[in-house]
């Protein structure tokens, strides 16, 4: 089994002057969930070679197994400073792609060419594309056969207003993803804020935040074990 991860290359948190990029258990949480299952996995974003990482994603508050796990893997460490490019992705090489967030994906990934036809390849070819926390927000822009946005009529989840206004930062991001979803047609629903939520809605499946990470990436492998 091939799974892409794909991370975000934007590091300026709007004009705020802060950092950010993406989210450490976002990514190390799935990661491993599919190195377990003996998947080879694949890292690439925009730019290549080291993703930003979020600073708060890296306090001590923030910290989880997986995350530790990271820090003491050398190759995993090695593999994310050495991400390939977005744009030399060839969709029929993967079985599944994985999006991690952070606020990073809302500047460069929601609006990136290859990203989004990344993303229609894949769900027109019925496999699997898995976005959590601010990277359902990659999503609308992708369009389907009829050009309707791909999560019109679907079921998804993704970071909630509730959940952005906590970490009080809805008047700097481009776009609230709750909001985005619903106005792009996707039936949106979502879980207490910062526990775990996640959607599957076919080839589609989104979690709300952080938490939602790892039993997103293993919901992900549930329906690659059925195809």
């Amino acid at each position: 089994m091939n799974i892409l991860m794909v991370l975000t290359s934007h590091d300026q948190l709007g004009d705020t002057g802060k950092k950010t990029g993406f989210w450490l258990e976002e990514f190390a949480a799935p990661y491993y969930v599919f190195k377990d299952a003996g998947a080879k996995v694949t890292l690439v974003s925009p730019k290549g070679g080291q993703p930003p990482l979020d600073p708060k994603s890296d306090a001590p508050d923030a910290q989880t197994a997986a995350t530790g796990r990271f820090k003491a893997d050398a190759d995993a460490r090695r593999a994310l400073a050495h991400t390939g490019k977005l744009a030399d992705v060839k969709a029929a090489e993967y079985d599944a792609v994985f999006y991690p967030g952070g606020h990073g994906p809302l500047w460069d990934l929601a609006q990136d060419q290859h990203s989004l036809q990344l993303i229609q390849q894949m769900l027109h070819a019925d496999k699997t594309v898995v976005a959590v926390c601010h990277a359902p927000g990659v999503l609308w822009r992708a369009k389907d056969a009829d050009g309707a946005s791909v999560v019109k009529d679907r079921s998804v989840t993704g970071f909630s207003n509730s959940e952005e206004d906590a970490a009080g930062l809805t008047q700097v991001v481009p776009f609230l993803v709750q909001d985005q979803l619903v106005e792009s047609g996707g039936v949106y629903s979502k879980g207490a804020d910062w526990q775990p939520f996640v959607v599957t809605d076919g080839a589609l499946i989104t979690g709300q935040n952080p938490a939602s990470s790892e039993p997103a990436a293993r919901a992900l492998l549930a329906r690659q074990a059925t195809r």
